[in-house]
Order: structure tokens, then C-alpha cells, then sequence
């Protein structure tokens, strides 16, 4: 009898530490579950808030009527987003109240503005001043959005801070997030992102992949022409994307590298190289230089550097073709370059393989200063050239690339040649790295 007793005593006890270690399990994984949640609405909110802000810059200089309603469409769009978002995450009252608000009326001026471009008619200047002050608060907000991320992501404060206005006011007042929200909105009654054309166009017709087929001999010998007859070549496979090539393995006298060469034409498609970058010695300038010579020894000439980009003391470096002065972005070469030495590591031609060919440019075009016309009053223009870009359904305008400045942001501006219209506007963010385009 007692054995029994005990035993059911021992049983009830584990019983009951059973149930309790069960719901502390899920409660914490629970927790973790919300917690996720609450990671995954707030990244996807600073993204949209981060976009909101990006392009109300450009409806802020944009005159065209098109282009402003694919902008203020965008604008519409993304500050829906971003208020379903911020729905999903725990913040208290007296910031997200006044934050949905200004996002829903971001999205709703928006709108009505994007009817307005869509009829064909140009904005005036009491919108642009509109459009100003949603910048101006939509920056603030930005700020705001990115010291919490900081602040959760160093711990200052949690999840639980933000949910509860006591425990938010517990913690240190330099972090008190939402009451800056507050603060910023309390005068606000209402009404009131790798260089330009980084990533290549695939085409099905290959436009700069010329000449005939060659054998996996002819590659041999065509590598061991380029990179010297003492280098050693096998071949190493095949590849086909979306440019037929053979794979080769190179040794020279440095090191081993990987060269993809297209079956048609025999041109350099890829070389990949892989070493330990020693301190930065040489200048930006040299490895452009270095980028620029490389690419004549395999065969791409008159390549005009654009953009770059630093990172671990490597520069990425993109090239486009030049023809008489006129910068062709679709016909792009990007150059890894090594800050220590200047050896190459990398080069990827695809954009030009796709696009480069003869082009007749047209002599009927607009002067600089008709296309000038069409700019915003307000930007200082620094820079100016003529330029052909690619768009998102594979074919080109020739333009006026415009460089200029307002509100202390830098932008692009396109103006094509022929008709005057606004074809594209693009953001310049200058980093440590280099300059980077949204």
C-alpha cells in the first residue's frame, strides 16, 4: 500500500512537471513564433517606407506626365503596404495611430495626383510643394523606423517595450522611439537603393555574339592567344544558359582561373579568379586604368567607365561602350579588380554579348538646353552627356543624361533626344564603397 502510494505521489509529481515544462514550451515557442512575426512586418515595413521616401524624391522634380504616374502609382501602392504592415506589429498607440494616418493620406494625395498625370496633365506648383512635405515627413519617419531597428537589434529595447507604454517609459528616455513618432507627426494636419543600369537585359537574339562556331580546339588555342602561349588550358565542361560556352580551366604564371568562352564567336563571356586580397595599395584610378587594358587584351574597345563599387579591397567596376562621346549603358562590361596588386579577378560580359551593335543615331534631336526645358526648375544641374539606356521591355531610348541635385539628393534624369519626353529618373546614393543607383 504504501509502495503504491509513493508511486502514485512520484507519478502525480512528474505529472505535474510534465504539464508544466509542456506549457512553458509553448509559451516560448509561442513567444519565439510572434517574435518572427513581428521581425518579418518590420523589415517589410522599413522596405516600403524606405521606397515611399525614395520616390516621392522623384515625383518631386519629375514634369513628365507618364512617368510621374508610374511614380506616384508606386508611391500609392508601397504606403498600402507599409500601413498593413505596421498593423502586424506591436507597437503602442502614440506613434503608429499617427503613422497610419500619414501613410494613408501619402496613399490616398498620391492617387489622386497619379488620376491627374493619367488625364495627361502636368503637375503645378502647389503639388510639388505637397510632395516636399510628404518627402520631408516620410524621411523623418525613415529615421525613426531605422534607430528602432537599431535599438532591437543591440537589445536595448524589445518587442515587450514597444507593446506596453510602462514598460516603454522603463526604459532609458534617449530611446523612446515612439514618442519622437509623436512628435514629428504633431504639426501634421494632413495636406500636407551596383551604378546606373547595373544588371543586363537578356535578349533572345545574342546582338554582340558575332562570328562563327568554334570547336573546343579553336577555344584552346584561342585562350592560350590571349593569355599567353606558355599558359596552361584544358577544357572542363560545357555550359548552356543563357550564352552557349565551353569551360576552361587556365593556369598562368600567377595563379588558376576559369574562363567561359561562347561556342559562337569565340568571345570571353566570364573569368573567374579566386586570392587573398592583401591592404589597399593601388589608387581607384589605377584599377580602372588596369580594368580598361584588360578588357582590349580580350577584345571589348572604346569601354568607358561608369560606376564602381569597394568592398574588402576589391572594386568592382562597371564599363559601358562609347561611340562618338555617346555613353551606350546597355552594352555594360563589369571588372573585378584587386586593390593590392591590380590583378584582375573577375570579369562578366553578359550585357554587352546581348546588346552591342551598329547603332544609327539620329540626327533630328532636341538641343540640350530644349531638354533642359523639361527638368524641374528647382535642380541644380552638375553634369550632362548624351547617353543610350536600356528599358524594362528590351529596347532603348536615346536620351540627355542630365546630373543634377535637389534637396541635397543627387539624381539622373533622362530626356529622350528625339522626343523630349522624361524616360527615366534614377536616385545617386554615393557610400564609402562607391556609388550605388535606385
Amino acid at each position: 500500500m504504501k509502495n503504491s502510494t509513493r508511486f502514485l505521489i512520484s507519478f502525480l509529481i512528474l505529472l505535474t512537471f510534465g504539464f508544466g515544462y509542456y506549457s512553458y514550451f509553448l509559451t516560448t515557442e509561442g513567444k519565439t513564433k510572434d517574435e518572427n512575426g513581428y521581425n518579418y512586418s518590420f523589415i517589410e515595413l522599413v522596405n516600403n517606407v524606405n521606397n515611399v521616401e525614395n520616390y516621392l524624391a522623384k515625383a518631386m522634380i519629375s514634369k513628365d506626365s507618364k512617368h510621374s504616374t508610374d511614380t506616384l502609382t508606386k508611391i500609392w501602392a508601397d504606403s498600402n503596404l507599409a500601413v498593413n504592415f505596421i498593423k502586424n506589429i506591436p507597437f503602442n498607440s502614440h506613434g503608429s495611430d499617427k503613422t497610419i494616418k500619414f501613410l494613408n493620406q501619402v496613399s490616398d494625395y498620391c492617387f489622386t495626383l497619379s488620376r491627374k498625370t493619367l488625364r495627361g496633365e502636368e503637375l503645378n506648383d502647389e503639388d510639388f510643394e505637397n510632395l516636399k512635405k510628404l518627402y520631408d515627413y516620410s524621411s523623418n519617419l525613415k529615421n525613426i523606423l531605422n534607430q528602432i531597428s537599431f535599438d532591437l537589434n543591440n537589445e536595448t529595447i524589445s518587442w515587450e517595450n514597444l507593446k506596453d507604454d510602462k514598460k516603454l517609459n522603463d526604459v532609458e528616455e534617449n530611446i523612446n522611439v515612439f514618442s519622437s513618432i509623436e512628435s514629428n507627426f504633431d504639426d501634421y494636419e494632413g495636406l500636407i537603393y551596383d551604378g546606373a543600369y547595373s544588371d543586363y537585359i537578356s535578349l533572345d537574339e545574342k546582338k554582340g555574339l558575332t562570328g562563327d562556331d568554334i570547336s573546343e580546339e579553336d577555344a584552346i588555342k584561342r585562350v592560350k592567344k590571349i593569355f599567353g602561349e606558355n599558359t596552361k588550358a584544358k577544357m572542363i565542361g560545357t555550359q548552356n544558359g543563357d550564352i552557349e560556352s565551353y569551360n576552361i580551366e587556365v593556369q598562368d604564371e600567377k595563379s588558376k582561373f576559369e574562363v567561359q568562352m561562347s561556342k559562337k564567336g569565340g568571345w570571353i563571356v566570364e573569368v573567374i579568379k579566386d586570392k587573398e586580397v592583401g591592404e589597399e595599395k593601388i589608387s581607384d584610378d589605377e584599377a580602372i586604368q588596369k580594368g580598361k587594358e584588360y578588357l582590349e587584351k580580350l577584345g571589348y574597345d572604346s569601354m568607358k567607365e561608369t560606376y564602381f563599387l569597394k568592398e574588402s579591397n576589391i572594386v568592382t567596376i562597371n564599363y559601358a561602350y562609347e561611340e562618338n562621346e555617346i555613353l551606350i549603358y546597355p552594352d555594360l562590361i563589369k571588372v573585378k579588380v584587386a586593390l593590392d596588386d591590380g590583378e584582375i579577378l573577375g570579369m562578366e560580359a553578359l550585357g554587352y554579348l546581348n546588346s552591342h551593335t551598329d547603332r544609327n543615331f539620329s540626327q533630328n534631336i532636341i538641343s540640350s538646353d530644349e531638354a533642359k526645358q523639361k527638368l524641374n526648375d528647382k535642380i541644380e544641374i552638375e553634369k550632362e552627356r548624351l547617353v543610350v539606356i536600356p528599358l524594362e521591355n528590351k529596347t532603348e531610348r536615346y536620351c540627355y543624361e542630365f546630373k543634377g541635385k535637389i534637396e541635397e539628393k543627387q539624381f539622373l534624369i533622362y530626356i529622350n533626344a528625339e522626343t523630349g519626353a522624361e524616360e527615366e529618373i534614377l536616385i545617386l546614393l554615393e557610400t564609402p564603397g562607391g556609388t550605388l543607383t535606385i
